[in-house]
């Protein structure tokens, strides 16, 4: 088994403990202090990895430049509105439904490539991400008559949009970290995707970071306290959110970042599972036939 695969599961494990820790904290905080814990808190942690690699694991760092630097600035802001509206849509429907229109990730990210840098992908990866994308319309219509009507009518209401919107900006994080990840190997003695990944996931960050909580300062200051009072799940919130993001920098350095999203829809199956036994919502046939149809999208990108 290729490494890209393990590293991209246990990515989309975390990543789906890191939104329900972030939906139950968005009972306490309001949609950009839950968005903010997920940086914020981070930075601690991506700083540890960091210094496990170079400081003990003697692992030389790179050097960053112009390339490096714009791919990080897009990757980092476009993240930070995906999770502000991914966060902000699960006020509108249950955790699954509200994750699965974010899931479009796979196929706006190839499109997102096509049109930055012309990376094309094969028919087979094509074949798996359509597999996919058709299962989370299923979710998104689950809890409705399911007619061809419904099903493409669907994609206006308010959560199908703010969803799309979501999944084409996490699109556009994947491509612009995996590029920015890739700028950094001219600089070391020999590509090291361990290395960049993670001085990519450090500098994305804490610019994150910074970015939010200036924001909270000028707009929302009295968010500031309550951020702080929630420090004990905050903290989880970060630890979960850096690990789960090193993951996917590793993985995106190593393949193209539809592929990796394309399995990273093994997600849903974790968000199902969150949904059921965390939150104690309803899940029906419809939701679960969606579900069965991802799990197909992701073995034929696998097997293909």
């Amino acid at each position: 088994m290729e490494l890209w695969i393990p590293i991209t599961i246990v990515s989309a494990f975390l990543q789906n403990m890191r939104s329900a820790l972030q939906k139950h904290l968005r009972g306490r905080l309001n949609t950009t202090g839950a968005t903010f814990v997920r940086f914020g808190y981070g930075v601690p942690f991506a700083l540890i990895y960091m210094a496990i690699l170079h400081l003990g694991l003697d692992r030389p760092m790179p050097t960053p430049n112009v390339t490096f630097a714009m791919w990080a600035i897009v990757g980092g802001f476009a993240q930070i509105g995906a999770t502000f509206l991914l966060v902000y849509i699960f006020a509108f429907r249950n955790f699954a439904v509200g994750t699965a229109y974010s899931r479009t990730e796979p196929a706006q990210a190839a499109l997102v490539a096509l049109v930055l840098v012309g990376e094309t992908i094969t028919s087979g990866t094509m074949l798996a991400i359509a597999i996919s994308v058709v299962g989370v319309m299923l979710i998104s219509v689950a809890r409705t008559e399911l007619t061809l009507r419904s099903l493409v009518t669907s994609v206006g209401s308010r959560t199908a949009v703010f969803g799309l919107l979501s999944g084409f900006l996490f699109g556009i994080s994947g491509v612009s970290y995996r590029y920015a990840s890739l700028s950094l190997a001219p600089s070391l003695p020999a590509p090291d995707p361990v290395v960049q990944a993670g001085y990519t996931l450090v500098m994305v960050i804490i610019m994150q970071a910074v970015a939010m909580l200036v924001w909270i300062l000028l707009k929302e200051r009295q968010e500031l306290r309550r951020i702080c009072q929630a420090w004990r799940p905050a903290l989880l919130v970060g630890f979960v959110g850096a690990t789960a993001s090193f993951g996917w920098f590793t993985a995106m350095t190593l393949q193209p970042a539809a592929v990796i999203k394309a399995l990273a829809q093994i997600e849903m199956l974790f968000t199902f599972a969150s949904s059921v036994f965390i939150f104690k919502e309803d899940i029906n046939r419809l939701e679960i036939a969606g579900c069965l149809l991802i799990v197909l999208g992701i073995l034929a990108l696998v097997l293909i």
